[in-house]
């Protein structure tokens, strides 16, 4: 796997060129510590958004409000899993310099590339549907201004932030980044307006139980809100050609510090679901369980808790869903771009996305209800991005000396399992 290449100087009177100096300054052992892991930091905080966003909150809301604190353990084992994958897309990503939908279109055959792309284009405008709806529904609470008004602040918005890529990776990952942190304090807050039932939490995050078909629909939901497909996509290709590497030490190098980013991001995300659960279930489970819509949880919080609690849960949703929605339509220019080796204008790929959520509007169809069924959806898309990664990092052609070993390979393919046997039971008892 070791290669050439020539000494990189980047401009350094660029962010991203600095950023890059500074990185090969880690590889060269002239930068050590927190300073080494904050250089090497991005990819992993760029694709936890994916975690965060208003499905989450459709999905969590709903659970917390209807089951208590009786899913939590469900929010943990998807953040487990969501770790091992996202872990697993950087490392392909850093070791092959390809993205992850690259290499399925080099490496599988072409009727299933069609397919594989098929499934993710529909994941990543269901993901997108969600995202979208989210952040247009907090602008028009917040604004007092129709849907359709937020809507279309928020198209703007995310068009402006999407344009950052031409200033290269370090702008928008702080932009993000800025965002992620946003959400999580948002919701540490409300954790002291609310304070949690702790010895329900513990309960409910370590004794695994599923009271009834509503549970399985949500857990299912949480799953397909939690790991999400074109975050797996997204992560390989944001880690292939970051950081300049010169051979396998440097690999190894960058791998161990891609790893721990990858946990501290996804632990901080796992953490502001959880927190989302904890409030619904303090906030509403007593005696408003039927709360099931964001509009809803947002009136109720303000007479119960005060227009602080309220005001802080529609923040942290916008700065959910604009984050989200840049990050979902990265993710559907990475498996466009992958797959069929063609890439959209930026414009026309945003309103390809934005177009479902217009639609759901123009129907007047129950807004949380459709992010939930899109959460529904990702579960189900889930398993192509799962067997892809499984498959292609057990193969030596691919990975080289960085193939996985059998013990990982055995973890990720009971997770794939564990993903699909839930899909089977909802489907089976859906009809």
């Amino acid at each position: 796997m070791d290669v050439d290449l020539p000494d990189l100087r980047p401009d350094a009177r660029t962010l991203t060129g600095r950023a890059t100096l500074a990185a090969q300054d880690v590889l060269a052992g002239r930068r050590r510590g927190l300073a080494a892991m904050l250089t090497l930091s991005g990819p992993a905080v760029v694709a936890s958004v994916a975690y965060i966003d208003p499905g989450n909150f459709a999905t969590n809301i709903q659970a917390g409000a209807a089951y208590g604190y009786s899913l939590l353990w469900v929010v943990l084992a998807a953040n487990l899993v969501a770790m091992l994958f996202q872990a697993m897309s950087a490392k392909i990503g850093i070791v092959t310099g390809r993205s992850l939908a690259e290499l399925c279109r080099d490496h599988f055959a072409r009727p299933v590339v069609w397919a594989m792309w098929a499934v993710s284009e529909v994941a990543a405008m269901a993901t997108d549907l969600a995202e979208f709806l989210g952040a247009s529904v907090g602008l028009s609470l917040l604004l007092h201004v129709p849907l359709l008004g937020g809507m279309v602040v928020t198209a703007a918005v995310t068009y402006a932030l999407l344009l950052l890529q031409g200033r290269g990776f370090r702008p928008l990952e702080l932009v993000i980044g800025a965002l992620v942190a946003c959400i999580g304090i948002c919701y540490l807050i409300e954790l002291f307006i609310v304070p949690p039932d702790w010895a329900a939490t513990l309960s409910g995050t370590f004794v695994p139980r599923l009271k009834d078909q509503g549970a399985l629909v949500l857990a299912v939901g949480i799953v397909g809100a939690t790991v999400m497909p074109h975050a797996i996509y997204l992560h390989s290709s944001l880690t292939q050609s970051r950081v300049p590497v010169r051979d396998d030490a440097d690999r190894r190098r960058v791998l161990g510090f891609s790893n721990r980013e990858v946990v501290l991001a996804l632990t901080a995300a796992g953490a502001v679901n959880a927190a989302m659960v904890m409030m619904a279930a303090a906030a509403f489970h007593a005696g408003h369980r039927d709360v099931a819509q964001i509009e809803t949880a947002y009136h109720t919080l303000a007479p119960l808790l005060g227009g602080a609690a309220a005001g802080i849960f529609l923040l942290s949703l916008m700065a959910s869903g604009i984050s989200s929605s840049v990050v979902g339509t990265m993710a559907g220019q990475v498996i466009m771009q992958g797959f069929l080796h063609r890439r959209l204008p930026l414009w026309l790929r945003r309103v390809v996305t934005m177009a479902p959520a217009f639609v759901v509007v123009a129907a007047g169809a129950d807004v949380t209800r459709c992010l939930v069924i899109s959460q529904v959806v990702l579960s189900f898309a889930l398993p192509v991005p799962m067997v892809a990664l499984l498959v292609l990092s057990r193969r030596r052609s691919v990975m080289g000396g960085f193939t996985a070993g059998r013990g990982m390979a055995l973890l990720a393919a009971f997770a794939t399992a564990i993903t699909v046997a839930l899909n089977g039971v909802l489907l089976w008892q859906s009809v």
